[in-house]
């Protein structure tokens, strides 16, 4: 969040632009919301009964020593209290369920924002700052509802109803004894300006932490093989003590503040008995009003002492629920306004005059145009940063072309209902992502009409099916994170199983043969063979080896199409293609 984003929450406790925000995902919960809060009402307005009754039962029972009628008033007291309990586990109950159900409506929505964003949108967002905002961000929302808002409204209408009654019942006492309030409302004050600022810092840490933690662990082989464990180990104790000061700011001020609260509540408890012992003794007040007032100070000061931390609590919401709603404002989304159905394309594919950036004017492709007919295979070559990977962006929809026109069947893809585009192009990437999962399910993504058979037949024709029955569990072997306990040939002729079940009209391998050994790359190139036989199939590679059965091999550079044509025609213009096809084979045979 910005800083400007950052002082424009934190100056306020209450954003009503933002609450009412909030509010809208309350609607569905409205009854819970008005129980909540006829509960909070109910018990507020049972909190100063309490000690009446023992002020009446004293002052009309126990003075005149009526034992009877003192047992009948303690048999009320426990009917009472038992009522207060009830109230107050229901108030606790309703208003922690309706922040839970709140926050479980708005995680799923949040969650269904954030899968829709396109891929550039992660390109300039840690993914721990993301994970902080739909996991603990959205838990501190509910706390609006079990701490802040509601649980506000009824301790101020407790405590202007405990004023009130004291005022009646002995107006210049309850003046004396509140004379230390205006002390209590300046450190009240500055208490809450205090943690407010903490807690700001610690919301911010917290992502930070996130974000460097996921970040390391994702990429912790990259630390070890590079001997890095000692320096990221400083970064991760910096990151950590700013955490640790943010949060050691808030305790030492709630370190202070409490202490004073309990001093100035003594203060008055002295104000009382000095002063309404003299009553008694002048008998100008009785014991029972002394017994009472003992318990209405107690009632007032502790609402009070909470107020400025429920003060806070409300706040941090408040800014919790800014840097929420933040993501859902970002309009980074590809939109899907197409209608068409791409289940019946034979994948015809054209770009015609393609420009695209990432950023504006910085072109990463220029003027690319090609064509590739249904069962075609064609090939795209080139160094790195090339702009091959960028086609293969567009094709999908995860970017935007800039200018001229991509159309697949003669129809622009723009016109085709995305998911529907997206589930007939199939993608092979060279770095597999594989989940927590078992690997039929990996294989499936849970797709249920993707039965068990399926994935077994599949994973004999591509020549997968031997390596898995030697695992454990076979096809309920748990891949772990990220395919970790599988090798990378492995895990790329799992991903050959993934397309081949879904069956894609149109299928994109993505150097899906580097990084991979002789054996490996034997069955991979057998399973290639058999996935692009008869469909529409884009390979990039660097190795040349893999793409001379090409139909159409395209060189790039520097987002420009250089060279175009089968492997002969490109050998005979002794361009481009022919000198990186002489170089690959003497590197290879120099290694040989």
């Amino acid at each position: 969040m910005s800083e400007p984003a950052k002082k424009n929450v934190a100056g306020k406790t209450v954003d009503v632009a933002i609450l009412k925000r909030i509010f809208k995902y309350v609607f569905p919960y409205r009854k819970s919301f008005t129980l909540a809060v006829c509960t909070t009402i109910t018990l507020a307005l049972l909190s100063p009964i309490r000690p009446y009754i023992i002020q009446y039962t004293f002052d009309h029972y126990v003075s005149i020593g009526d034992a009877d009628m003192l047992l009948n008033m303690t048999m009320v007291l426990i009917g009472l209290l038992l009522l207060e309990t009830f109230f107050q586990f229901a108030d606790s109950f309703l208003t922690n369920r309706l922040g839970q159900n709140i926050i479980n409506d708005l995680r799923i929505q949040l969650y269904k924002h954030i899968i829709n964003l396109r891929l550039k949108y992660y390109d300039n967002t840690a993914i721990g700052t993301l994970v902080t905002r739909a996991v603990s961000d959205i838990e501190v929302i509910a706390d609006i509802f079990s701490e802040g808002l509601i649980v506000i409204i009824g301790d101020l209408l407790k405590i202007t109803v405990i004023l009130g009654v004291m005022l009646f019942l002995n107006f210049k006492l309850t003046l004396i004894i509140l004379t230390p309030i205006p002390v209590l409302l300046i450190a009240t004050y500055i208490f809450k300006r205090s943690v407010q600022a903490s807690f700001q810092d610690v919301r911010t840490q917290v992502a930070r932490l996130n974000a460097f933690v996921q970040e390391h662990i994702t990429g912790m082989n990259i630390v070890q093989i590079f001997n890095r464990e000692k320096a990221e180990q400083k970064k991760f104790e910096a990151i950590n003590a700013e955490h640790r000061d943010a949060n050691i700011r808030s305790i030492l001020a709630y370190s202070i503040f409490f202490p004073v609260v309990e001093i100035l509540s003594s203060v008055s408890l002295g104000l009382l008995v000095w002063w309404g012992g003299r009553g008694v003794l002048q008998n100008i007040t009785t014991v029972g009003e002394l017994v009472s007032f003992i318990m209405y100070l107690n009632m007032l000061f502790r609402p009070i002492r909470m107020l400025a931390d429920r003060f806070n609590t409300l706040q941090m919401g408040m800014v919790s629920s800014e840097r929420v709603f933040k993501v859902f404002d970002t309009n980074d989304i590809i939109e899907s306004n197409g209608e068409l159905k791409a289940s019946t394309i034979k994948g015809n594919v054209e770009f015609k005059n393609v420009w695209f950036a990432y950023n504006e004017e910085d072109w990463i492709l220029k003027n690319v145009s090609f064509s590739v007919k249904q069962g075609e295979t064609i090939a795209l070559v080139g160094a790195t940063g090339a702009g091959k990977s960028s086609i293969i962006n567009l094709l999908n929809r995860f970017y935007e072309y800039n200018k001229g026109s991509i159309t697949i069947d003669g129809i622009d893809v723009r016109d085709y209902e995305l998911s529907s585009l997206r589930q007939n192009i199939g993608v092979v990437l060279q770095d597999v992502f594989l989940f927590s999962d078992s690997l039929a399910n990996n294989i499936s993504l849970n797709n249920p009409d993707i039965s068990r058979e399926k994935i077994v037949e599949a994973a004999k024709m591509v020549g997968a099916h031997d390596f898995i029955m030697r695992l454990p569990n076979n096809y309920d072997y748990n891949t772990m994170e990220r395919g970790a306990m599988l090798s990378v040939g492995q895990r790329q002729l799992i991903s050959f199983i993934r397309a081949y079940v879904y069956d894609p009209k149109i299928l994109v391998l993505d150097e899906a043969t580097s990084s991979i050994d002789t054996e490996s790359e034997k069955l991979i190139q057998n399973a290639i063979d058999l996935l692009t036989k008869g469909r529409t199939s884009i390979i990039i590679a660097h190795r040349l080896a893999t793409i001379q059965k090409a139909d159409k091999i395209i060189v790039m550079e520097k987002g420009e199409i250089i060279e175009m044509g089968n492997h002969q025609e490109l050998l005979k213009l002794n361009g481009q293609y022919k000198r990186l096809f002489e170089l690959q084979f003497k590197d290879e045979a120099v290694m040989e």
